[in-house]
């Protein structure tokens, strides 16, 4: 589970057998977790977080786009 950075408390990481699925994300934190695709930005599903971290974590996302696009190919090239 290569952990790609660390933002506002969430983890944010990908699975090393997912190769196979469009570039994803999964996002922890707390009790929390979530995967949200990368292209478009676009919560998969979010489980455990509070009405306002979704949201933010989007933002991060968001923000951070072509950073974890460009660790995601690294990794799975």
């Amino acid at each position: 589970m290569p952990t790609v950075f660390y933002s506002n408390g969430f983890r944010f990481f990908f699975y090393s057998n997912e190769n196979d699925e469009p570039v994803h994300l999964h996002v922890e934190k707390g009790d929390g977790y979530g995967k949200i695709w990368l292209d478009p930005i676009e919560s998969d599903y979010f489980n455990g977080f509070n009405a306002q971290e979704p949201r933010l974590i989007k933002k991060i996302v968001s923000e951070n786009a072509d950073l974890l696009k460009r660790k995601w190919y690294e990794y799975f090239r």
